[in-house]
């Protein structure tokens, strides 16, 4: 057997746990315990892939995580929906990529220490971080492209563990142990991992360009629209807003004509993100999320662990009332939910409730750019239900059936989208709201047509996209606490919001 000339892998630097009144300092030692790990689980592979080492002990580096003891049932403010136990306990939970979620955990630890008047504990938990976690993106074995690499790579690293990447938190079927802590956050380190790793895989743009306002579509003309609009905020350069970001990781820095960084992809991503991007993350992100509920579904799963402010749907449905004209809006304040998508996850029965400080700010978007205000407004949008639908065809069906039940549902839209970006909002506590436009009324028998949809799309995308771009800028006006309300939260509910 021939001697390795390898050098020998350095012995994996241990941390003890400790205590932090201070907010900022616990989030340092969450980063130093984070970097040093991934980065010794780096180290350990470029051993591994070594063809002279000898690499025969397992290479296993853990999450660091912070944990809080409660011992009272005494009463704190309880005026935010956030930021405090209600129970005595010991709450737990574990943390990836701190640097991403700096301000996130500083505000929620920080409001922690300060309701309670108690320390929080950094420590090197016993989750294991998978190997695929800790390296680049597009890094083997994440593209699983060298079998003779792969093939024995769960003898030497920890790979990812379906069983502790799932919602039980935010679904509220998590069963409490007596010998177990409680959770702390929604979401515990794998379970964000998984959604990073997905989010960069859909969108093509790193997880760190992502905004706390979020903007879905399902059409491409609101794309352009995005773009256009947001170039020219970076060629003026006088804006609030510091760079635009499109797939690839594509830059244009204000001030700048054209991108300054970044490689377009080869091919488009599935859904394809674009950011304008502000100080503290408190810019704009629009995702293209094309057509059904299935991609809608998708995308807000792995966007709700960026733990965004709000997002709202901006898309087209069909008007299903005769005094409706095609360009008119509708400010959907309940859901008929008959896309199936999420009824594992939050049952079609729980109602999905109008968020007053969404409509609001979507009422007020609408009135300043169209110009009309009260009455005058009734003209061009109505509040009301939207349905929506798993089968885009649902007109090539015996229309009796579903036209009795939209009737009796109220419904005056139906898309394929909206529900399930509200239904998901609603469950992973994401303030949400949704604002069509009526691009056909197939109950009267105006289908879209070829030269009829261009016309439509070319007048009235502009100024949609505006509204939902000024109702953001009005939600990003607010403080946060005033969107992530009491609302949304359950009988359980964590401390981190």
């Amino acid at each position: 057997m021939p001697v390795s000339t390898a050098a020998p892998l350095d012995e994996k630097p241990r941390f003890q746990p400790k205590s932090f009144t201070d907010a900022a300092e616990a989030v340092d030692y969450l980063i130093t315990i984070y970097d040093c790990n991934t980065q010794w689980l780096r180290d350990a592979f470029a051993h591994y892939v070594n063809p002279t080492s000898e690499t025969t002990e397992r290479a296993r580096a853990c999450y660091p995580a912070v944990s809080f003891k409660h011992n009272t049932f005494a009463k704190t403010d309880s005026r935010l929906s956030y930021g405090y136990v209600v129970q005595p306990g010991d709450y737990e939970t574990t943390i990836t990529e701190p640097v991403l979620f700096k301000n996130y955990l500083i505000k929620n630890l920080g409001l922690l220490i300060t309701n309670h008047q108690q320390p929080v504990t950094v420590f090197e938990s016993d989750t294991p971080i998978p190997l695929h976690f800790a390296l680049a993106p597009g890094s083997v074995p994440a593209d699983g492209s060298d079998a003779t690499i792969t093939a024995r790579l769960r003898d030497a690293f920890d790979v990812p563990d379906i069983a502790q990447v799932n919602d039980d938190i935010v679904n509220g079927t998590f069963e409490q142990h007596p010998d177990k802590p409680i959770p702390l956050a929604p979401f515990p380190a794998p379970r964000i991992d998984y959604s990073l790793h997905r989010l960069r895989h859909y969108s093509a743009t790193e997880p760190k360009h992502f905004q706390n306002f979020v903007l879905f579509t399902n059409y491409q003309f609101y794309v352009d629209e995005f773009c256009e609009y947001s170039r020219r905020a970076m060629a003026e350069g006088t804006s609030e807003y510091t760079a635009f970001v499109e797939p690839g990781n594509v830059i244009t820095t204000s001030g700048d004509t054209g991108p300054t960084a970044g490689v377009a992809p080869s091919r488009a991503p599935q859904m394809p993100a674009y950011h304008l991007v502000a100080e503290r993350n408190r810019g704009i992100t629009l995702i293209n999320i094309g057509v059904g509920p299935s991609n809608a579904k998708t995308i807000t799963d792995h966007v709700a662990v960026l733990r965004p402010h709000a997002w709202l749907m901006l898309g087209h449905c069909a008007g299903l009332r005769n005094s409706q004209q095609l360009g008119d809006y509708v400010l959907a304040h309940a859901y008929v939910r008959e896309d199936h998508v999420l009824d594992n996850d939050i049952p079609p029965w729980v109602p999905i409730p109008a968020l007053a400080e969404i409509q609001q700010a979507l009422q007020t978007a609408v009135a300043t750019v169209t110009g009309l205000s009260g009455f005058e407004l009734k003209k061009i949008m109505r509040t009301g239900t939207v349905a929506s639908v798993d089968n885009r065809n649902w007109e090539l069906q015996d229309q009796r059936e579903p036209v009795r039940r939209l009737s009796q549902s109220r419904a005056i839209a139906l898309d394929m989208e909206s529900a399930t970006i509200a239904a998901n909002g609603f469950r992973m506590r994401v303030p949400y709201g949704t604002l069509l436009c009526v691009s056909d009324k197939p109950l009267q028998g105006e289908l879209k047509l070829p030269g009829m949809a261009s016309a439509f799309y070319q007048k009235q995308v502009s100024q949609h996209l505006l509204i939902g771009i000024h109702a953001l800028r009005e939600l990003a006006a607010m403080k946060p606490a005033s969107l992530h309300s009491r609302k949304l939260r359950s009988f359980f509910e964590t401390a981190f919001q």
